[in-house]
């Protein structure tokens, strides 16, 4: 089976999706198939060519276009990128040996209508995965008017690929149900969840907390450490966290029994930086995205990881970052809606606690409840740790994909996972460390 991943970003990009790509290309490979990537030569967020143009990595062939002219400087130079990407991959994607199928994610927007070209001009099966929903996420974020022209563009543009794909991959069930009130046929829409960003999470124990060289590196000591770890998006609730952490800064009972982590980039980063630095919250640490290779040290140097998304966004986005979480075994307070698929994650699992967005006070009083119980937030953290390895594993998912796509290339109709679930996985997904 000849395969092609269509992403803006790939390995050794730290964005999600890249590592998310890498996973599955791997996997893929190891099981005996060809695998083509597609990518920009640029690194997320950055201008200019920093990647080669052609190099195999363990097997995948990887195919780099392009170059960011503008990076995020604004919206308007991001849909320029986007425009010089969209006619570079298409171009390239008829220009590689014909897929069998193409695997097209949601970075750029809408780049699954190369999927739906190569569909119906080179006879390959397509797959939509489906990362983010646009227009829904610009709109949910007051990027976008719900009513204007471009809107309901997007929108249309969206339900034609949601309609035509042979299978659209969703990330959770509230997603999979925005998916499906657009439209999707139900036969075609798969759940298949994220999983950690860390390589090979469930072939070791998680590093010890207290010889953790991040905690030396962050002069964290033996503070109860609270972190934000990835991307500081739109889509994410940074002032519910922030606001805890000045309450906590600002009560000499906790001013220096509790630290806060906030590692990463992306759009809202700066309201973190200037934040921070307005109020001189000496409780904070600022720090970039860490390496792959790290992400083990750098996740497990924490007590209790903060998830976020913003109220009304669910569904849209599902955060891949609490699977990195469950994987180093801490416990994850969410700030969002209870129905959003993080939120039930942790519920079902007993691995954490939802806090409403713009409840600080909650969230601050949840960090000191822990702080002060280190014996419950050692049994989140196992309970998380538990719950990965039975049902949220890299290989478990890689399988499950693996198995889907086999099955698209035959022309089944087992779609490989859930189609209408109750449950993030089905119970007997298999558990094999990737």
């Amino acid at each position: 089976m000849r395969v092609l991943l269509l992403n803006q970003v790939y390995h050794p990009d730290p964005a999600a999706t890249a590592q998310h790509a890498d996973d599955l290309a791997r996997h893929l490979v190891r099981e005996g198939h060809e695998v083509h990537v597609i990518a920009s030569r640029a690194l997320y967020g950055s201008k200019g060519a920093a990647l080669p143009a052609r190099e195999t990595i363990e097997g995948v062939q990887v195919h780099r276009v392009g170059r960011s002219i503008f990076g995020k400087a604004s919206i308007l130079a991001r849909v320029a990128d986007f425009g010089l990407f969209y006619i570079l991959a298409v171009l390239k994607a008829f220009a590689v040996p014909k897929p069998d199928v193409v695997v097209c994610f949601t970075t750029p927007p809408f780049i699954a209508l190369a999927g739906w070209s190569l569909r119906l001009l080179r006879g390959s099966r397509f797959v939509y995965w489906v990362m983010d929903l646009y227009p829904d996420l610009p709109v949910a974020c007051g990027v976008m008017k719900p009513n204007s022209i471009p809107t309901r563009l997007f929108e249309a543009i969206n339900r034609f690929c949601l309609k035509r794909a042979d299978r659209s991959v969703v990330l959770g069930r509230c997603m999979q149900q925005r998916v499906l009130d657009k439209g999707a046929p139900a036969d075609r829409v798969v759940h298949i969840g994220v999983w950690p960003g860390q390589r090979d999470s469930a072939d070791a124990p998680p590093p010890s907390r207290l010889y953790n060289p991040y905690r030396k590196e962050w002069q964290l000591g033996d503070r109860f450490v609270v972190m934000y770890s990835g991307n500081f998006g739109l889509g994410h609730d940074v002032e519910t966290m922030l606001e805890a952490a000045k309450s906590l800064h600002e009560d000499p009972a906790w001013s220096d029994r509790v630290r806060f982590v906030f590692a990463g980039g992306g759009k809202k980063k700066a309201i973190v930086e200037a934040f921070v630095s307005e109020h001189q919250l000496t409780n904070c640490v600022l720090a970039p995205y860490q390496p792959r290779e790290r992400l083990s040290d750098s996740l497990s140097c924490a007590d209790l990881h903060m998830a976020s998304l913003l109220e009304g966004v669910e569904g849209i986005m599902v955060p891949c970052k609490l699977f990195g979480i469950m994987a180093a075994a801490r416990p994850c307070a969410f700030i969002g809606h209870p129905t959003s698929e993080l939120s039930r994650v942790l519920a079902e699992n007993d691995a954490g606690t939802t806090v409403r967005q713009g409840d600080s006070v909650g969230l601050a009083e949840f960090i000191k409840g822990l702080a002060d119980d280190p014996d419950r937030t050692r049994r989140l953290g196992e309970n998380a740790r538990r719950a990965l390895d039975t049902a949220y594993s890299t290989g478990a998912a890689c399988t499950r994909w693996q198995r889907l796509l086999e099955d698209v290339v035959a022309g089944g109709q087992n779609t490989g996972g859930d189609t209408i679930s109750s449950r993030s996985q089905p119970s007997d997904a298999p558990t094999e460390a990737g």
